[in-house]
């Protein structure tokens, strides 16, 4: 065994292949660029707005017919106010337009009625 390593030739490039392989690199080659300063994202958000968002907020246009109770018919415009809120606000208006009902049928149970009509003795009811 020899510890010696076996020399090998190495094969000779031809001039047209070496020329070409100097320009490939020199094609490589990137020229420095001068920094730019960056945009704020603020300002490139409010330079592009949709036209459209489907996601906004958009009036259902429902008519609302008075009922001729006070506490009532102020519900019925509390709902309106859902129309321009996201659909998660909803659910605050929902609620406390069902609770002022509610409320206005409580009241509507608190008064007083007419009076009974007289009982006579012997009748059953």
């Amino acid at each position: 065994m020899s510890d010696t390593v076996p020399e090998t030739e190495i094969p000779e490039i031809p001039q047209e292949a070496a020329e070409a392989e100097a320009g490939a690199k020199a094609e490589l080659a990137v020229e420095p660029v001068e920094p730019v300063e960056p945009v704020a994202a603020v300002e490139t958000a409010e330079a592009v707005e949709p036209e459209y968002d489907p996601a906004a907020p958009a009036p259902l246009n429902i008519p609302r017919t008075l009922t001729g109770n006070a506490d009532v018919d102020a519900q019925l415009e509390r709902l309106g106010d859902a129309d321009h809120l996201a659909t998660d606000g909803h659910v605050e208006v929902y609620e406390d337009v069902h609770r002022g009902l509610r409320d206005a049928l409580t009241a509507l149970d608190a008064r007083p009625g007419p009076p009974a009509p007289p009982s006579m003795p012997g009748m059953r009811s």
